[in-house]
């Protein structure tokens, strides 16, 4: 859910957290615990009166809110309590991009399942084999219906998402789920646990162990992100695009694989968007004039983006944009923008309503014992040409197509097949479902 502003900031903050990782421990806080939640506190305060694109913070009261939190903290019974409290006040502001980037864990916590909201209900989209969750009979197509006793909606979804992935990974919960066939269960499910080294060697004095490992962990992390295509026909091409997070030279040379076809789907479901770079590039490549993707709303002024066309090289075949409640930001504007350009037709779920700029402030404590963390804080809003803003909205699709959760379960893709079929290609459910399955980290 990131429109990225920079991409230097954004990997050094990944690289500082993933190297440096505390023990998030349920024990009483010690007092130079407080002492750093409240440095925290008061460090992500002053990035937010500096950078915050809006000086009336939504009508919050800034400093009450802050000093309220302040207090918190002083009562805090663990340190999970500490970065709840700083997380609370940014997530308070109800903004899809600004939140607290708490420290690294020494551990790595993998639940073995995943969940999305489609329509108005959230369901399992896949369980991992071999984890618990598949040994407790959780299967894709199970309808969520509280997690921990709390009902996942398309409102709070992010804030779970953000709770018990970022801020406080749990050794398991607790699942209530409606089967596809009705029944009703409760699961509890937990979760693999890994610890990490604390400390990492980078001189090589190991042998090199520590950085073949962050070498390793980079390249599972690039293949679970990786781009991936198929051609559908010699005249129709399949990009399921995870991310926008492609250089300008990188989005030409890829849309060079079906520059010259008569059809593409580009499937951006699930994608979180990304850089603005890779947006308006890819933008360029399939509009045959510039345009305006919007303006951008800043703390002091506005500024038009723009996207500029490759004229002759561009793509001029038939265009279909799959998408659903987990795109978000830069795959949210693509998709607006075909359909205000009258480019293409968008098809599948209303997406995500997480459409912001923003950069991330990495920050840290101490000197011979480092704890680093960070803050993401919108730096603009942008406004499309027809004068709104898709934050807390979304995109509507130009055809609402969703799986149900008999699909879900036997693994079919109806949204792709129908596509697919918009371009004369005719394909089954079953096997457009198989054509990116999903994948896990190894």
């Amino acid at each position: 859910m990131k429109f990225k502003h920079s991409h230097t900031t954004v990997v050094a903050v990944l690289v500082v957290l993933a190297a440096c990782s505390i023990s998030y421990s349920q024990k009483p806080p010690t007092s130079i615990d407080k002492e750093r939640g409240h440095v925290i506190l008061g460090t992500i305060k002053d990035d937010l009166k500096r950078y915050y694109y809006d000086p009336a913070f939504h009508g919050m009261d800034l400093d009450t809110r802050f000093k309220m939190a302040d207090e918190k903290i002083k009562q805090a019974q663990s340190l999970g309590q500490i970065f709840g409290t700083i997380a609370q006040v940014l997530v308070d502001l109800d903004d899809s991009h600004t939140f607290f980037l708490p420290p690294g864990r020494s551990y790595r916590t993998e639940y073995g399942w995943q969940m999305q909201v489609i329509g108005d209900k959230c369901y399992v989209t896949a369980v991992k084999p071999g984890s618990d969750a598949a040994a407790k009979g959780l299967h894709q197509g199970d309808e969520i219906y509280a997690i921990d006793g709390i009902g996942p909606t398309r409102e709070n979804f992010w804030k779970i998402q953000y709770m018990y992935r970022a801020l406080r990974p749990q050794p398991g919960v607790r699942l209530q789920v409606i089967k596809p066939d009705g029944r009703q269960q409760q699961l509890d499910v937990s979760a693999r646990i890994d610890q990490v080294k604390r400390v990492l060697n980078l001189s090589g004095d190991d042998d090199g162990t520590d950085i073949w490992n962050m070498v390793r962990e980079s390249e599972n992390e690039s293949r679970l992100h990786r781009q991936r295509y198929v051609d559908l026909s010699d005249d129709v091409f399949v990009w399921k695009m995870p991310e926008f997070d492609l250089l300008k030279d990188d989005v030409d040379q890829f849309v060079n694989k079906f520059r010259k076809k008569k059809g593409v789907v580009i499937d951006l479901r699930g994608n979180s968007g990304g850089y603005v770079e890779t947006l308006v590039r890819l933008l360029g490549n399939v509009l045959d004039h510039d345009v305006k993707v919007g303006d951008l709303k800043r703390r002091k002024d506005s500024k038009p983006l723009l996207a500029k066309t490759r004229g002759s090289e561009i793509f001029t075949g038939k265009l279909v944009v799959l998408i659903d409640s987990q795109s978000a930001s830069a795959s949210e504007l693509f998709a607006r923008v075909v359909q205000l350009e009258k480019r293409g037709t968008v098809i599948g779920d209303r997406s995500a309503g997480a459409v912001m700029e923003a950069k991330q402030y990495p920050h840290q404590l101490g000197i011979d014992t480092v704890v680093p963390y960070g803050v993401s804080i919108t730096e603009a809003d942008i406004i499309m040409t027809d004068g709104k803003s898709l934050e807390h909205t979304g995109v509507t699709p130009d055809e609402i197509k969703i799986p149900t959760a008999m699909d879900l379960a036997t693994q079919k893709d109806p949204v792709l097949a129908y596509a697919a079929s918009l371009l004369g290609v005719t394909i089954t459910p079953e096997k457009a479902g198989a054509l990116f399955p999903v994948e896990w980290r190894k």
